[in-house]
């Protein structure tokens, strides 16, 4: 076992948390929703989507509310200002929007599976990531960092299994155009722990673990154990999302990322340090919960809200 000694947690939330929500979410919750979460000690939150509103309309602020963070940063002395507030760039267009509100960090989505490339934008794997390179080029130029990410790896909801090898070719065309890290994702959280150590496996000769984050949904019940499992290999940054918010417009009955809360509590009982306050981040949870009007996702959240 290599159990990491700490694990860097990527609030996904305010971005793959709200993105879906089917009544729109004002800019100054989102921008309270992101400070909460900044002031519990997480240092890396995805605040927006530079996308455009016709296809993520709770998105539609993404200027605003990068502006909002570089002036709020620019004038903290906090914790916030250690804090890395990146953004989805998938297209020319979006990154240019992101570096004129002063984003440091973007990030690029490709697939592991063909068809989920084709229904979630338009284009094959090979065009998508033909599509990113210059993205990337340009970021990197502008002295911004960019993340992969990687949907689908543990399984399509239109192709079923997708095989580990594919999952890895993706993953190093990522890492050769320039992406720091890439992310895994189980789009759709039909994952299991041996499943999840296999792909890894595999990718991680591409790759190196020490370059990799585990973003894996909660559909099936699975996504703590498959954490676990990866943990064990060695993975150390965890994309999770407070309250469990979220879910995929492309995936149906994919139900949502797994809460922050949640994985937290697990990695404190391995005596994993995370440098995130586990008692601020449920109340977070709960606050946004109760905004949004829907039920807590995370069950640790909810345990430590009744305890009181």
């Amino acid at each position: 076992m290599h159990f990491p000694h700490k694990v860097r947690i990527v609030e996904v939330g305010a971005r793959d948390g709200l993105q879906n929500e089917s009544v729109p979410v004002s800019t100054a919750t989102k921008l309270e929703l992101i400070r909460r979460l900044s002031d519990s000690g997480l240092a890396h939150v995805e605040a927006a989507s530079f996308v455009s509103p016709r296809w993520v309309p709770q998105m539609a602020d993404h200027r605003e509310i990068m502006l909002a963070l570089r002036d709020s940063h620019a004038n903290s002395t906090t914790a916030k200002s250690a804090t890395t507030y990146s953004a989805l760039t998938p297209n020319m267009k979006g990154l240019e929007a992101a570096l004129e509100c002063g984003v440091r960090e973007v990030a690029v989505f490709g697939s592991a599976s063909e068809s989920f490339s084709q229904r979630n934008i338009n284009c094959s794997i090979a065009e998508s990531l033909a599509r990113f390179a210059p993205v990337v080029e340009h970021a990197l130029k502008a002295g911004v960092r960019v993340r992969g990410y990687v949907s689908c790896v543990l399984g399509c909801p239109y192709e079923g299994e997708i095989a580990p090898a594919e999952v890895a070719a993706v993953a190093r065309e990522l890492k050769a155009m320039g992406c720091y890290e890439v992310s895994l994702g189980d789009t759709i959280g039909v994952g299991t722990p041996l499943k999840a150590k296999h792909m890894l496996e595999q990718v991680s000769r591409e790759v190196p673990i020490t370059q990799l984050a585990a973003h894996f949904h909660d559909t099936y019940g699975q996504a703590l154990a498959n954490l676990y499992a990866v943990l064990e290999e060695g993975i150390a940054v965890i994309d999770s999302s407070v309250a469990g918010l979220g879910g995929c417009p492309y995936a149906k009955g994919a139900s949502g990322n797994v809460a922050s809360e949640d994985v937290l509590y697990l990695l404190e009982g391995m005596g994993i340090e995370t440098g995130v306050d586990l008692a601020a981040l449920a109340r977070t949870g709960d606050w946004i919960s109760r905004e949004l009007g829907r039920p807590n996702g995370s069950r640790v959240g909810q345990a430590l809200m009744a305890s009181g």
